[in-house]
């Protein structure tokens, strides 16, 4: 699930916040990276569980409206498609998800108000009206329904970024990343998977996670070779000007494009460039690009890397 836009991101980040310390301690800074990674994971599965938390929710609505003094009729007799949703009851009892939850427990009740409104506002729907008008009662409609939820209301809520912001610092560059990754487990989910449906692992394979710890390792132990590089081609800049981001991310990009012979040189330029435009100035991308090409000329010339 963790996949190479995320790890590039995390390792940039961890790198500046080393650019601002005098000494640089490579076993801390490595450590900071996998935490970081793991709480991206964490995400993922406070997503599933919060699909769960909101049918519970509306259970206890049901019941409290069962416990009326003078219910009505529709309060004797609730609509109670929802609670018998053969995919919410499938994710519920998932193995992986019950026991990442055992072994990392966190839970939504202190949200309960924000709960509460995110329920209303899925009950009065479309894609709720739809949902409980159709009569086919087919797995396949109980899970579209929670994948058009996710999608078009929980996706949406301005409340559940800030909650999530106040939960983790880390979550605040994941969660689009990470509701992409929801939406195709959702519809992954076969009924005839049971209880032991898979989940997304949290690294495709362990390529991943060694790109990761690699990738930190060359930016920080070759520090002073990228930078000699990056001083050639800047010599004509002072070096207030040129934002401490964009030097980091230019030398991360360089750590890459040296030492990763089987990732092409355009697409590491691409995704620091992509890097640059949502965590550095306005003028970076084009900055970085123009110094970055500059540098892969000249190594290409020197036979010092060879490849596309």
């Amino acid at each position: 699930m963790i996949n190479r836009v995320l790890i590039r991101i995390r390792v940039v980040q961890v790198l500046f916040a080393c650019s601002q310390n005098e000494s640089i301690d490579l076993k801390k800074a490595e450590t900071e990276l996998l935490f970081s990674l793991q709480k991206s994971y964490d995400l993922y599965f406070y997503f599933l569980s919060l699909m769960i938390e909101l049918t519970d929710a509306y259970a206890q609505k049901v019941d409290a409206r069962k416990s009326k003094l003078l219910p009505s009729e529709e309060d004797i007799n609730p609509n109670v498609k929802l609670l018998d949703n053969k995919f919410i009851n499938q994710l519920r009892q998932n193995v992986i998800l019950d026991k990442y939850l055992t072994d990392r427990p966190f839970r939504w009740f202190e949200y309960e108000a924000f709960i509460r409104s995110l329920l209303e506002e899925i009950l009065s729907s479309d894609a709720y009206k739809a949902y409980v008008e159709d009569v086919t009662g087919s797995y396949e409609n109980d899970r579209e329904f929670w994948r058009k939820v996710f999608k078009q209301i929980i996706s949406n809520r301005e409340e559940l970024y800030s909650i999530l912001e106040d939960e983790s610092l880390y979550w605040n560059d994941d969660i689009e990343i990470v509701e992409s990754f929801v939406l195709k487990t959702i519809k992954r989910f076969n009924e005839s998977k049971g209880v032991n449906q898979e989940l997304l692992p949290m690294f495709k394979d362990e390529t991943d996670r060694e790109f990761a710890v690699k990738l930190l390792r060359e930016s920080l132990l070759n520090e002073k070779v990228y930078r000699t590089l990056i001083d050639k081609y800047t010599n004509n800049w002072e070096s207030e000007r040129i934002a401490q981001m964009d030097m980091v991310i230019m030398q991360i990009a360089l750590a890459e494009i040296m030492n990763f012979p089987s990732i092409p040189i355009s697409v590491t330029l691409n995704e620091y460039i992509d890097v640059a435009k949502s965590y550095s100035t306005a003028k970076s991308a084009s900055f970085i690009n123009g110094i970055l090409d500059a540098i892969v000329k000249e190594l290409k010339d020197e036979k010092k890397i060879i490849k596309k």
